[in-house]
């Protein structure tokens, strides 16, 4: 059976200013992100559309019925202003639906979703990801905090498993890659909430990987990145990176 999985964000622009002596010119670099996870997917159940951020502006649905095509979302580096400011709002004024309540009524029906972590995650560099009380916080099992919530780990650091045996880590075992960094975020206190790995005690013991249930749906998040920079090299070309992803998107999907 295929898992459709609908990935958004993981994309961005870089424009430089290159000085020599008297001159400078300039340079424009597109980047993708997912690269790794992307990779990872190739050839299994899980079906991936790759929504780049700036396609997700228009590209990402306004009704239900777009929603419904997909078992989970991920959102990965990405803002939530792209979802509420389209060029319609933006430019012309006009209103549109929600998106971000379309998503948590699309989550309590029955839908998977997961936030993983980087600049534009969760509350992200400065703040400016702004995903704190809005309605897909509301169907996390975690909550953003109201600042600049980045750890930045540059000694690197490995997690520490609270529960080996949850579903989204069968198969791994052993000791894992390093990371260099995650958001930090606040546990709901709730009975549904199950805290997989976090990062150890002395470097502030932040959640890592956190599932949890909305109405009929599901939720987790991943507060590291997906790819480079907080996941390192080895990380990416573990053995167990494919086997993660996999774990959670199937977890994600599966309907209690």
């Amino acid at each position: 059976m295929t898992t459709k999985v609908l990935l958004v964000g993981e994309s961005w622009v870089t424009s430089e200013t290159h000085y020599k002596g008297f001159d400078q010119f300039g340079s424009v670099h597109f980047h993708l992100g997912a690269t790794p996870l992307v990779n990872a997917l190739k050839g299994s159940e899980f079906e991936l559309t790759y929504m780049t951020a700036h396609e997700a502006a228009d590209g990402f649905p306004f009704e239900m019925e777009g929603l419904d095509e997909y078992d989970v979302i991920i959102l990965s580096d990405i803002g939530a202003n792209t979802l509420l400011l389209p060029p319609a709002v933006w430019l012309q004024s006009k209103t549109v639906p929600n998106r971000l309540k379309l998503i948590k009524a699309w989550v309590e029906k029955g839908g998977g979703l997961l936030m993983c972590g980087g600049y534009f995650s969760f509350q992200g560099i400065d703040g400016k990801a702004r995903w704190r009380r809005t309605a897909v916080e509301e169907v996390l099992p975690v909550t953003c905090l109201p600042w600049d919530d980045r750890v930045e780990i540059p000694e690197g650091t490995t997690p520490d498993i609270l529960m080996a045996d949850h579903p989204t880590l069968a198969g791994i075992s052993g000791e894992w890659p390093v990371m260099l960094g995650v958001n930090e975020v606040e546990l709901r206190e709730r009975d549904d909430i199950d805290v997989v790995a976090r990062l150890p005690e002395d470097q502030g013991g932040h959640p890592l990987l956190v599932t949890g249930k909305a109405g009929k749906g599901r939720s987790a998040v991943w507060t590291s990145d997906i790819g480079p920079h907080w996941l390192s090299p080895a990380f990416c070309e573990w053995d167990g990176y494919g086997k993660l992803w996999k774990n959670i998107l199937g977890w994600l999907a599966a309907k209690d």
